[in-house]
């Protein structure tokens, strides 16, 4: 299984093609629909031939080929069936793979020798042809593999049939020689468009697979950016408050149509809500001012980060909302934004643990602090303020009235009201709490003050004989150092840990179940534990990256062209839902077109050749080869008239405009689709132009012409026969040009396709050129009449080639699409992203806001920047030398 996380890559970062993941979405993505094409071909084609072959008088004496062909439909099917078995298919890919070929091999050469004394050099090349050109399109091999493989076909179809014919046949060393070189022409061709089209369908398989990754990458980032919104909006604001809030921001957004400026005065809506039966708690660490006098400011800092990160968590346990933390004093309130009948419980529970703790720290460090809570239970007004720098805060005399309870409680304890002992009920022990004799408020106003009674006090009494050899040791140490070490040690969620690393998000540490311990060595252990959260939560990031990637991998195949549904494609015409999604495609830029006509130009070549090894070399040959060469010619200058005549364009104004017209080749289809379309059909025709017009003829025409006798180098007989053989060949090279324009419209191709197989069927059915005693005594595949075969051969380049296409065309609108989401959701990204500055700018100062946008985020700047009035306290304390 690929290493998780490794795929979550930067843009300077380089994934490579042998990456297991790559293997699984080229899989996914090509390998196993087109093995399930080429099977479904093979399929139809074979039991064509089975069918074929109960229809003949002469089937008994065929019985080697059906038996193979029968042999290998079976194997076939099996294959088929363990395609659903993805683990055990992709293991033996290779050679499933190769035992397919294997079996394509064995039916040729059953064919070819299934009666002896009857071989011909043209027999079966074609169906050699299919083989070669379906290793490489088809078939999952490598490039390497591909290439060993189809020129071993080749070579073994040339080198068997050169040395079985020249022992049998009485035909003369040249005709041998001609046909041999026709042959390697036609093999050559469809090996070089066969490996074009591999090498194009790697490369954009390569690229849609870039695309995924950056799409999937850029998916998550804008979750990781939402979340970290999300956590750093509910850690000031509530969440009903913030979600009003972010909204209002969205939709000035779209307003203003500008994503990266706004006005000040963004918000002129009030957002204040007033809330009756809360309990407010204020807590103030007593000891914490001559604590600080000994510490450095980031220890400062720190300790303080590790304190309120333990109070928060203490918080959401007891169903608190934590207000504000001004300098050591944390304060906050039960009963928002839902109200709670067991707020004043909540408040007093949070208030006796943090006692507890700071008692903990007290124990196990030897520091002298301590924790003065005081609680009030009444009404809040409750909001956030400002136009610009937003603060939620609540205020109201019961607010106030809070804040001088804890400043006249007592250390150790929790100070309440008796507002808030009516809302306990019998819920906890209390005793008088004297509050007025030590604040004149209080006094004034005549509030009666309890204190409560921690229920674990009466346990403490217990534990008082435990040893306190580690304290000692830890005495050694100054008192910051053993407050900072012993407070990382508790393993609570600490404020800004996050932003440790870019693509985390903050979650919530489970907190130790249990009796906390009292006693804790004074090392450095909590730094490691620090660290390995931060590496927990980064694999468990890294964890879901990938779950991801292989989700989005593992649908591809629930979208295939044939029978899958998606919202993006309407059913099997693959048309794009949107339609300017549609309309984006049809004018995407192709830009390896001028290679499309580079192939065309040779397969032009190779139709040529074989015509002139094959053909009598007339003058009507000539003159319409050369009129289709002038037009290729004269296509391909268009083309590539931009490379070669850069230089000569300044001072030839035709070359300047005809430069400026090969640049718009590619990007401009009201050009390229003319142009590919007189390539396309000029090949369609040449290639059976001569044949089409040459008439009846008897065996015995030798012909003339203006260039003397015409030249037929296989003797009268054989050749009428031969030529319609190669003439045929000729059609399918034809059809593999067509191919090569691998991006060009599904449509046109289809049409072009369509009219050609039609107009061929009809003449090869329908015009009588030839005498056909030769075909008499060499029937193949148990077929008498021999234009049955060449018809079976070129609906079955017809049907494979359309279904290639369409598979083609779904890879190509499967980039485009995936290439539009990515667009789509890197705006998305920078939408977010540009509400997220949006907030910080306007909750946090603009110097403690650039340390979460930036990309060098610093945990203890950003702490010590949002505590400033506790390093002022700690330069005044220097100052005066407290």
């Amino acid at each position: 299984m690929p290493a998780k996380g490794k795929y979550f890559f930067n843009e300077t970062d380089d994934c490579r093609m042998s990456d297991p993941l790559y293997e699984k979405y080229r899989y996914t993505s090509q390998q196993h629909p087109l093995l399930l094409l080429l099977l479904f071909i093979a399929i139809i084609f074979w039991s064509t031939l089975i069918i074929i072959f109960f229809t003949t008088e002469e089937a008994h004496n065929h019985l080697a080929f059906i038996i193979a062909v029968c042999a290998a439909l079976v194997i076939f099917a099996v294959m088929y069936l363990l395609l659903c078995i993805e683990s055990l298919f992709r293991r033996w890919l290779t050679l499933f793979g190769v035992m397919i070929w294997v079996c394509f091999l064995i039916v040729g050469y059953v064919s070819l020798f299934e009666r002896e004394n009857d071989y011909q050099l043209w027999d079966q090349v074609p169906f050699f042809l299919f083989i070669i050109f379906t290793v490489y399109t088809m078939l999952p091999f490598g490039m390497r593999g591909a290439v060993i493989i189809s020129l071993l076909s080749a070579l073994s179809h040339i080198i068997v049939l050169s040395i079985m014919v020249s022992m049998t046949s009485q035909e003369n060393k040249e005709s041998i020689l001609f046909q041999l070189f026709a042959n390697a022409v036609i093999f050559l061709c469809g090996n070089l468009m066969g490996a074009f089209h591999k090498r194009q369908m790697q490369v954009a398989s390569w690229d849609l697979y870039r695309y995924t990754l950056k799409c999937i990458q850029v998916r998550m980032k804008l979750k990781i950016e939402k979340r970290q919104q999300e956590n750093l909006l509910l850690s000031i604001l509530p969440a009903h408050i913030s979600m009003e809030m972010k909204l209002a921001i969205i939709e000035r957004l779209k307003e203003t149509n500008d994503n990266r400026q706004m006005h000040d005065n963004n918000f002129h809506s009030l957002y204040v809500k007033r809330h009756q039966n809360v309990s407010i708690l204020y807590a103030d660490i007593v000891g914490f001012t001559r604590l600080a006098s000994d510490c450095s400011p980031k220890e400062l800092v720190v300790m303080l980060n590790e304190l309120f990160g333990k109070f928060d968590q203490i918080a959401k346990e007891n169903e608190c909302m934590r207000i504000k933390i001004l300098g050591d004093c944390y304060y906050c309130v039960s009963g928002l934004p839902v109200s709670l009948p067991v707020h004043a419980r909540n408040c007093v529970k949070m208030g006796l643990d943090m006692c507890e703790a700071i008692k903990q720290v007290r124990e196990a460090t030897g520091v002298d602090i301590n924790m003065r809570v005081g609680i009030h239970s009444g009404n809040v007004l409750c909001g956030v303020i400002g136009l610009r720098k937003w603060q939620y805060d609540v205020w109201s005399h019961d607010v106030s009235l809070a804040n001088r309870m804890e400043s006249a409680g007592v250390p150790g304890r929790v100070h309440i009201t008796e507002a808030t002992l009516n809302h306990l009920g019998k819920a906890y022990e209390v005793e008088e709490g004297n509050g007025h004799l030590r604040d004149p408020y209080l006094e004034s106003m005549n509030i009666k003050t309890y204190l409560v009674v921690d229920p674990r006090s009466k346990q403490c009494t217990a534990n008082n004989h435990l040893p306190k050899t580690r304290v000692n040791d830890g005495l050694k140490m100054r008192a910051s150092v053993r407050m900072t070490r012993y407070l990382e040690s508790w393993g609570a969620a600490r404020p800004f840990a996050h932003l440790n690393h870019r693509e985390s998000v903050s979650s919530d540490s489970s907190s130790s179940q249990g009796k906390q311990r009292k006693e804790i060595p004074l090392s450095s252990t909590g730094r490691q534990r620090n660290s390995d959260r931060s590496s927990s939560q980064k694999g468990r990031i890294e964890e879901d990256i990938y779950d991801e990637m292989m989700s989005t991998i593992e649908g591809l195949s629930s979208t295939n062209p044939w029978c899958g549904r998606s919202d993006d494609f309407c059913g099997f015409s693959l048309i794009f839902a949107e339609p300017s999604l549609e309309k984006e495609y049809r004018t995407i830029p192709i830009l390896k077109l001028k290679s499309y006509f580079a192939c065309a130009s040779f397969v032009f070549l190779c139709i040529f050749l074989i015509q002139m090894f094959i053909m009598p070399k007339t003058a009507k040959l000539g003159i319409s080869f050369g009129i289709v060469a002038v037009i290729i010619v004269l296509i391909l200058f268009v083309c590539f008239a931009e490379k070669c005549m850069k230089r000569c364009s300044e001072s030839w104004p035709f070359l300047r405009r005809l430069c400026a017209i090969s640049e718009k080749v590619e990007t401009m289809p009201l050009l390229r689709l003319p142009l590919a379309v007189i390539t396309i059909g000029a090949l369609l025709i040449i290639a059976i132009f001569n044949f089409a017009t040459e008439g009846n003829k008897p065996a015995n025409f030798t012909g003339s012409n203006d260039l003397g006798a015409a030249t037929y180098p296989f003797g009268n007989t054989t050749q009428s026969c031969i030529e319609e053989t190669y003439y045929a060949y000729c059609c399918i090279l034809a059809f593999i040009a067509c191919s090569v324009f691998l991006q060009i419209s599904f449509e046109l191709k289809v049409l072009l396709l369509s009219i050609a197989v039609t107009v061929y069927l009809i003449i090869f059915n329908t015009l009588q050129h030839r005498n056909l005693s030769f075909y008499g005594n060499s029937t193949r595949l148990f077929i008498k009449e021999p234009r049955i075969t060449t018809n079976l051969y070129l609906v079955l380049f017809y049907i494979t080639l359309i279904l290639l296409a369409k598979q083609i065309d779904y890879y190509c609108r499967l980039d485009c699409l995936w290439k539009s989401k990515f667009k789509k959701e890197h705006e998305q990204f920078e939408t977010m992203e540009n509400v997220n500055r949006l907030l910080l700018e306007n909750v946090l100062p603009a110097h403690v806001a650039a340390y979460f946008i930036g990309e060098k985020r610093n945990e203890y700047q950003i702490l010590r920047c949002f505590i400033p009035n506790v390093i002022s306290i700690k330069k005044a304390w220097n100052a005066y030398g407290c």
